[in-house]
């Protein structure tokens, strides 16, 4: 993708990044640099790999440098929880971190993001919101015409994605809600959870026996070409699904997505979902609305080359 800032980089640009082990494959600076141009902002978005283990210092090392915020992948979203200084409700609800928001408290003892300050005050702090949850629901709406409320669900993986999704789902009142993973025992501790903090949702651990309306991949499998599939079809037919949704983005078709297609599911991939996250930690940096249509446009030049 083309450059989309017309003002150079000079001594009073600031800087965002999203922060990944891997992060190559990040379609998340083509987006935001688009939105942050759009607004006019002097920022840059950097893309950064990050190992686990110095995921504590490089947060810090941000908040030192004074950067605006941060986005955080695969694998930092559950370990950034213990990280920052103070959590916003949504992280604290979803129990995971994916967007960071650097502030400094000012003359009158009141916190706010860096951006607003024209110099940024000596005390500053890290602050952690959870943007994932609200983007899963909302890109199953706008790219599915899915409502959640009441559908029957199977949800493929239980680890940080799947957790987030599991949880938000059983909280917009799905119906019934079935979970798969690798080991069983992470899908059975999800399931308590629900049990736990969502009383009112049927959950269960394995694959439906009957028609649901959501296939919900939340695994990494179909990022690499010659992944498998993560569904056992020979547990559960997508001829008894009526959509399907994949939460990688970075290919057209999963091999989930095309078994979907062939079985005559309707499907979308996650380039909504990481669309509308990322206009939200955006807006949370900036104050000010994202211009979705342009982060859109640049997502989709960034993953499908037009």
């Amino acid at each position: 993708m083309s450059e989309p800032f017309s003002q150079p980089i000079d001594a009073a640009t600031r800087y965002c990044a999203v922060f990944g082990h891997p992060v190559k494959h990040s379609a998340s600076p083509a987006m935001q640099n688009a939105g942050i141009a759009g607004l006019g902002l002097n920022w840059r978005y950097l893309a950064l790999e990050v190992h686990p283990d110095e995921l504590r210092r490089a947060i810090d090392g941000a908040k030192a440098m004074k950067f605006i915020g941060l986005n955080l992948t695969v694998p930092h979203k559950l370990l950034a929880v213990d990280m920052v200084d103070v959590l916003d409700e949504s992280a604290q609800v979803w129990g995971a971190v994916n967007t960071v928001r650097f502030e400094g408290r000012d003359d009158r003892g009141e916190w706010r993001p860096l951006d607003q300050f024209e110099i940024v005050p000596g005390e500053t702090r890290s602050q952690g919101f959870n943007t994932d949850a609200d983007a899963i629901t909302h890109s199953l709406r706008e790219d599915l015409e899915l409502e959640t409320r009441g559908a029957k669900v199977l949800l493929l993986g239980a680890g940080g994605a799947g957790r987030v999704a599991a949880l938000k789902l059983a909280a917009d009142g799905v119906a019934e809600l079935w979970l798969v993973n690798r080991t069983k025992e992470k899908a059975e501790a999800v399931a308590a959870e629900i049990r736990q903090r969502h009383s009112g949702t049927s959950v269960n651990v394995g694959y439906p026996k009957a028609d649901i309306d959501l296939v919900l991949n939340a695994t990494s499998l179909g990022l690499k070409n010659d992944d498998a599939s993560p569904l056992d079809e020979k547990e559960f037919s997508l001829r008894g699904a009526r959509v399907v949704y994949d939460m990688i983005y970075r290919s057209d078709e999963t091999p989930l997505l095309k078994s979907a297609t062939a079985a005559g599911c309707r499907t979308a991939n996650g380039l909504g979902m990481l669309l509308y996250q990322g206009a939200t930690a955006l807006e949370l940096w900036s104050d000010r609305p994202a211009p979705i249509e342009i982060m859109r446009r640049a997502l989709e030049k960034n993953v499908y080359g037009h």
